[in-house]
């Protein structure tokens, strides 16, 4: 759209900027223009709750177009859960919404001195009181704006108290069900005192080359129809992962110290189909439709109705807390949306509660009276409620698990995470690429920036074309290391330019609908911008998004030391299942992912690496910092 809108919230101001070209031409969009305008406007060490952290509402050339799982949009800043780079990503229409306003992204930066809200309807732009909104859930938030707008078609993302009261892992809502949740950017907008940002817009998204562009789009949407994992999406949503993580026995559970679930029939995809089912949501312009919304028909959290949960949020505030109770998890799931939590952490933070109880670490009385045992689900919702309000136990949970070990003096070997983000729902021991995914992730345990699947998946013909003969058969083997570096490498690239497109991750899992090819056929088409179309162009931009993602960490203070997993993974074999025995050498893959990377030894890209990559100025930055 040509656009950026900056918002100054300290001084009331907003003002509204040309897309510089040369943004677009080295970074093509989303996850691209953030790194660059983060790393270039924050200062190291800033604090992240500091009013001049930015926070980036930022879409892609191809969001509100037809191209296929494109209702995409991605909130970026430094979070205040890790202290290092935050993103999260999320689905629903306020992305697309953004696009017809006229508008590629939006940075804040400042603090109002009384609660506010963004208005932007097309071009016009108003800050207003949000002093009626301060203390309401994000479905009350939501329709309270539409009401005074007078419009049920206003896309709103907005925090909940959870944001308000700068939880670190609250997350920031868009239409009821759907979150950008990890890294904890709600809290960076309660910060702010921003509790929404409402959108209207009446433009048209145009590209370079219409007629190009359509016969990729109708080729696209043929594709994604026919892909038989797509299919199985389309009825059953993410929850359909529970029944094969079970199945390769990497399903976590009681704070990842076993991937076996005894439970696990209780959780399956046709399980909640066959009794909770209600609906069938889409994110703008999808064919797959993952979304589902469930209801509670019976039992103590009869009449729940909500959107979700997802896998993750199955894994989190269920096996994870050795809870089977349907019911129980989407009451917390709903919980999490409403209150505005990220559910992977709030649910893994219960979890680390409990294992601490377990062993003796805490006591009843230190849990506000409650009884956080495995499968306690009443606890677990209580907890979750304790945490979006910071009241008694909630307070030191809301710092997130590895800050609440910290604060308890005690637990800190049992906190699953990497580089302070609880690990979501995978296992390192018996998926060896994902061991190396959460430990490289630049936001942290992350399994969406590199999430290598061939190795569980097999698809040998495919690994072949892409990685290949010589690689097989170790590169489709989940308990080996070999040739994981150069999966996960090349996973991580292509997930860059996805993510600056934006799109979908369900589009390109394992074997893709879409890939480099593809995303470089349409990226040229949409922007007219031919370099687009060359692969080898492609990969470059690819790899400085990589870069300067790393390089803002290395700011921040991170390196080899911190590219680590939780002793869990690496000295505790796993106690069962078909993994049983297993544990992850991340030292083998770690060194050959540096060399790849082009990196040194300590995991901090060299000068060499980043000029070859037009990025002198930040080796320069690093230099005079004294980590280059």
């Amino acid at each position: 759209m040509g656009q950026i809108l900056r918002v100054d919230l300290t001084r009331q101001k907003s003002a509204v900027e040309q897309l510089p070209s040369r943004l677009v031409r080295d970074y093509i969009g989303g996850t691209g223009f953030a790194a660059r305008i983060l790393f270039d406007e924050l200062k190291s060490g800033m604090d992240a709750l500091d009013p001049e952290n930015r926070l980036i509402f930022a879409t892609g050339p191809l969001v509100g177009t037809l191209w296929p799982t494109s209702g995409r949009w991605a909130v970026y800043a430094k979070s205040p859960l890790t202290d290092i780079w935050g993103e999260s990503h999320c689905g629903g229409f306020f992305g697309a919404e953004l696009k017809f306003a006229g508008y590629d992204m939006i940075i804040v930066n400042g603090r109002a001195n009384k609660p506010v809200y963004l208005w932007i309807d097309d071009g016009r732009i108003e800050i207003l009181s949000a002093k009626n909104l301060w203390n309401r859930n994000t479905a009350e938030t939501t329709d309270a704006i539409r009401e005074q707008h007078g419009d049920r078609e206003i896309e709103v993302a907005c925090i909940g108290p959870a944001g308000e009261n700068l939880v670190r892992f609250a997350c920031i809502m868009n239409n009821y069900q759907d979150a950008a949740g990890r890294a904890g950017l709600g809290a960076v907008m309660g910060s702010k005192r921003l509790k929404a940002v409402a959108v209207r817009g009446s433009q048209s998204v145009r590209v370079a080359d219409d007629d190009k562009f359509m016969e990729l789009v109708e080729d696209a949407h043929e594709r994604v129809l026919k892909q038989p994992q797509a299919r199985e999406m389309t009825k059953y949503g993410t929850p359909l992962l529970v029944a094969y993580k079970s199945e390769i026995g990497e399903l976590p559970t009681r704070n990842h110290q076993t991937g076996i679930f005894a439970g696990a029939g209780k959780l399956k995809a046709d399980t909640i189909r066959a009794q909770y089912f209600a609906k069938t949501r889409s994110c703008f312009g999808c064919r797959i439709m993952c979304k589902k919304v469930n209801r509670i028909p019976e039992g103590p959290y009869k009449g729940t109705i909500s959107g979700g949960p997802e896998y993750e949020s199955i894994f989190s505030l269920g096996t994870n807390c050795g809870i089977d109770d349907f019911g129980a998890i989407h009451k917390a799931n709903q919980l999490c949306n409403l209150y505005g939590l990220d559910a992977i952490s709030a649910g893994c933070v219960v979890a680390w509660l409990m294992e601490c109880y377990e062993r003796g670490l805490i006591n009843r009385g230190q849990c506000d009276g409650l009884d956080p045992t495995w499968g306690n689900h009443g606890a677990m919702v209580t907890l979750i409620e304790k945490i979006a309000k910071r009241e008694g136990i909630g307070d030191t949970l809301a710092e997130g698990s590895y800050r609440a070990a910290k604060k308890l003096g005690k637990g800190a070997e049992y906190v699953m995470h990497v580089k302070k983000l609880e690990i979501s729902g995978q296992d390192g021991r018996t998926h060896r690429s994902v061991a190396l995914t959460h430990a490289i992730s630049v936001r942290g345990a992350d399994h969406l920036r590199s999430l290598v699947t061939v190795d569980q998946l097999g698809y040998e013909e495919t690994a072949a074309k892409r990685y290949g003969k010589d690689k097989l058969p170790e590169i489709c083997d989940p308990y080996v290391e070999k040739y994981k570096a150069a999966a996960v490498k090349d996973t991580e690239d292509a997930f860059a330019i996805r993510d600056s497109l934006i799109v979908c991750w369900y589009s390109c899992g394992w074997p893709p609908i879409f890939w480099m090819p593809d995303f470089a056929a349409v990226a040229a088409a949409a922007t007219g911008i031919k370099e687009f179309g060359r692969l080898e162009e492609l990969y470059r931009i690819a790899q400085r998004i990589c870069n300067l993602r790393r390089a803002f960490n290395v700011r921040e203070g991170l390196d080899r030391r911190h590219d680590a997993l939780p002793k869990r993974f690496t000295h505790e074999p796993m106690p069962e299942g078909p993994g049983k025995g297993q544990v992850a050498n991340l030292e083998i893959m770690l060194r050959e992912y540096y060399k790849l990377r082009g990196w040194g030894e300590n995991g901090i890209p060299t000068r060499r690496t980043l000029g070859e990559l037009g990025l002198s100025d930040v080796a320069a930055e690093l230099e005079r910092l004294g980590r280059l």
